[in-house]
């Protein structure tokens, strides 16, 4: 990786990436964390992106020995505030609950206005919710064993609040088939809350978040499938917003209309008051009981959650995406999805509004990321896309140094496209191609012939140029060749027969399902070209 890093930043040759080169040639992980480019220091798009892909290309990586314990301290700590800033919102927050505003009267209108949205969004409270089943782990499903049949199979944990729910699991397939497989498992157990644990973020700190009890994620889900449809009838669209939002921050780095806001720890900082102050109490009473009330921390200590929920709670996106949507209305922004628009923590406001969201936000108890807001100037960033008067100048970020093939082709497939990005300069002619080739040196000879369109991703080394194949067995079908992962599948035959129904309606494919981790290794293969 050294090799690419000096090719990269040699090639570049400004400050910015001597600086980068060294504390990289030097081991210093923390002098590469502090390196920082502004784009408002800028007034060319190439330059900034040339030493923004220098400063961002290893702010992700996760170093082999780099400590565990560091970065997973660093996430702990962010907990830790975020819930202070949670407890200092809720004590600003209750004397609102009780209808007393004293020197915040001015905070009535906003706050009415903000309360009919999302009562007039939301709508009547469900009577009924199936539970459904996501990808990751719950409290006692974990490691390998987090396929939905064997969340179907092991007993299921739920906190003390949510039992009142048990009803409705009893309507569905999954508890039926453990009545008839595994009774014993059928009387879920209670447990207190939800756990923390910590996932890749950054090369000095891990991101948080919080694992919930198994019946409690089955229900969430479905109701932030529910809220997401809601929001989507008012014009905040989840499903595909990260591709509008892009299309939105490319616009307003040209005509700066628009400012675009992002927030600190958002999920973390979204105060239990807060909700309560602005949702409809059936609405909140709902939330509520599925919430976890405490998190179990990993030195097993228990804290009483001054935040509503956390990443990890299967509503916590579409309640948050709906909070900030509705202040934003209030703060008079406009049209949601024509004049502002909302993903997640994502804000696009217009230029005008921007100041008094920031004050609006900040009274409610959220934090604004200086680093990635912007207001004025010629840029602009949101779900991904950065832009500089219009042009892409996103970096690209290695999460770990590549030691096999198919990270080699990732970074090379990387590195392309930060050259693409600018349309003024050929491939072989960016600061870019020499790194690129560096990388291809790293891969296998006959593996780098595997070359082929960006829509196949990195199973192939992007190119223009790319042979096509016939087979005697599919005539008049074309291939291409790729490098493929060779996944391991678990047939039903690993599972009760009741699982095996069950699974079946919950719409799981009958050749069986991929555990985690099933990843064997990668080979040489054929697929489709239309």
């Amino acid at each position: 990786m050294g090799q690419v890093v000096s090719a990269i930043c040699g090639a570049v040759g400004t400050n910015v990436a001597m600086a980068v080169a060294k504390a990289y040639g030097r081991g210093d992980i923390e002098g590469l964390n502090s390196l920082r480019v502004d784009p408002s220091q800028y007034s060319d798009a190439r330059r900034y992106r040339e030493d923004n892909a220098c400063v961002e290309l290893l702010r992700k990586c996760q170093f082999e020995g780099a400590s565990a314990a560091i970065r997973r301290d660093a996430a702990l700590k962010i907990f830790h505030e975020a819930e202070s800033q949670c407890f200092r919102t809720n004590l600003r927050l209750d004397s609102l609950l009780n209808n007393y505003f004293g020197e915040d009267a001015y905070l009535v209108e906003f706050i009415d206005k903000a309360r009919l949205w999302i009562s007039e969004t939301l709508g009547r409270i469900p009577t009924d919710v199936g539970p459904r089943f996501g990808p990751g782990s719950t409290y006692d499903d974990r490691g390998r064993y987090i396929t939905v049949p064997d969340k179907m199979t092991s007993r299921p944990t739920i906190y003390e609040s949510s039992r009142d729910f048990i009803p409705l699991l009893e309507r569905s397939a999954w508890w039926r088939s453990l009545l008839v497989d595994h009774a014993r498992h059928s009387d879920p157990r209670t447990i207190r809350g939800n756990r923390f644990t910590t996932v890749p973020k950054e090369s000095l700190k891990d991101r948080g978040i919080c694992i919930e009890a198994g019946c409690n994620i089955a229900l969430q889900l479905p109701i932030g499938a529910m809220l997401k449809r809601k929001l989507y009838c008012r014009n905040i669209d989840l499903l595909n917003g990260q591709d509008r939002h892009r299309r939105w921050v490319q616009r307003a780095s040209l005509s700066g209309e628009h400012a675009t806001i992002d927030l600190s720890n958002a999920s973390d900082t979204l105060a239990l008051k807060l909700v309560k102050l602005l949702l409809p109490p059936n609405w909140f009473d709902l939330l509520f009981a599925l919430r976890a009330p405490y998190t179990r921390l990993p030195d097993g200590t228990w804290v009483r959650l001054e935040k509503f929920s956390s990443m990890g709670n299967g509503f916590t996106f579409e309640l948050e995406s709906l909070i900030f949507s509705a202040i934003l209305f209030a703060c008079g922004c406009g049209v949601p999805g024509v004049d502002f628009s909302v993903f997640g923590d994502d804000l696009i406001v217009p230029t005008g509004k921007a100041r008094t969201v920031l004050a609006a936000l900040r009274y409610f108890g959220f934090k604004a990321n200086s680093r990635k807001t912007f207001v004025e100037g010629p840029f602009r960033e949101s779900c991904g896309g950065d832009f500089f008067d219009g042009v892409p100048v996103r970096a690209h970020y290695v999460k770990k140094i590549p030691t096999s093939p198919e990270q080699w082709i990732s970074l090379a497939n990387g590195l392309r496209r930060l050259s693409k990005q600018d349309s003024q300069v050929s491939f072989e002619c960016s600061p870019f191609f020499l790194a690129w080739k560096v990388v291809l040196g790293f891969i296998p000879k006959h593996i780098r012939q595997l070359r082929g369109p960006e829509q196949f991703g990195d199973l192939v080394i992007h190119d223009d140029i790319y042979p096509l194949h016939q087979r005697a067995d599919f005539p008049g079908q074309r291939f291409l060749r790729v490098y493929k992962p060779v996944a391991t599948t678990l047939g039903w035959e690993h599972w009760k027969p009741g699982v095996v129904m069950a699974a079946a309606l919950y719409g799981l494919p009958q050749e069986g399902v991929i555990p985690r981790d099933a990843v064997s290794g990668y080979k040489v293969g054929y697929i489709p070209f239309s």
